[in-house]
């Protein structure tokens, strides 16, 4: 890995063990931020620390984090932060929630890590090197895409079903529901890190920010699969997303919307 890849697995990694400091306390305070999403100190706490390692080896680069003003750099890295991608998760005692770091390079994702606290494992990916995944007790294996051909034995992740009811996409999730073999909601980007090792084959969201989809592209890309917006597009700046292997992107972008190929 590159200087900058292994310095953000490894900071992933420390921010998410910060995290732990605060899982499942009932007392921790929960404030709600200008969009009426919940924030904590472990969120807060997280992102500094990352923006704090991230200016001790890359002072030139840029951040972009889901807590804090952007920092703008010099270099043509930009990292982008999610400290808690889950916040609902994470203040209900859910173990599904991660912490989020992706690299880009003059616009271009290269690198990309999901780590997962509570449950000690994750999968990390750069450009050209392909996907890994981690356990706790210091596995590492290749991390790839299911090979499922057909929605009908396919089974699909959403975050949160209300979302397609709220962005006016109602019949697109039943469409889904209706075609797929099985559907749960396990998301967040624990649904993406599902996707890219195989363990299941769809997730969908409607409505998704950069950090939320900081690491994906490379991740799923490495993976051997695809991660884009409804509209086809490789992007993490669509304002929704979606990750399959490819053998199934073609009907899954035709349903929501988006290009055949």
């Amino acid at each position: 890995m590159s200087d900058r890849g292994e310095w953000a697995l490894a900071i992933a990694r420390e921010a998410g063990e910060f995290t732990l400091r605060y899982f499942d306390d009932p007392g921790l305070q929960i404030d709600r931020k200008k969009d009426g999403t919940p924030v904590t100190l472990a969120d807060r706490g997280a992102e500094e620390l990352l923006r704090r390692r991230i200016a001790e080896r890359f002072p030139d680069d840029a951040v972009l984090g889901e807590e804090f003003p952007d920092r703008e750099g010099t270099s043509g890295y930009r990292w982008i932060l999610d400290p808690i991608d889950g916040t609902k998760s994470f203040i209900h005692g859910v173990p599904l929630y991660t912490t989020l770091v992706g690299i880009e390079r003059e616009g271009s994702p290269v690198a990309g890590v999901i780590a997962i606290p509570a449950l000690g494992k994750g999968v990390y990916a750069e450009k050209g090197e392909g996907a890994r995944q981690w356990r706790s007790d210091g596995t590492v294996l290749p991390a790839r895409v299911s090979e499922t051909a057909r929605l009908e034995d396919a089974l699909f992740l959403t975050s949160e079903v209300k979302t397609f009811a709220e962005t006016g996409r109602a019949e697109i999730y039943r469409r889904l529901d209706a075609q797929c073999r099985l559907a749960r909601t396990w998301g967040d980007a624990y649904g993406y890190y599902l996707v890219a090792t195989g363990r299941a084959d769809l997730m969908v969201d409607p409505e998704l920010s950069p950090w939320d989809a900081g690491p994906l592209s490379t991740i799923l890309t490495e993976a051997g699969g695809i991660f884009a917006d409804w509209t086809g597009r490789e992007t993490i700046y669509g304002g929704d997303g979606f990750a399959c292997n490819r053998l199934l992107f073609g009907r899954v972008a035709g349903l929501l919307g988006g290009l055949e190929r």
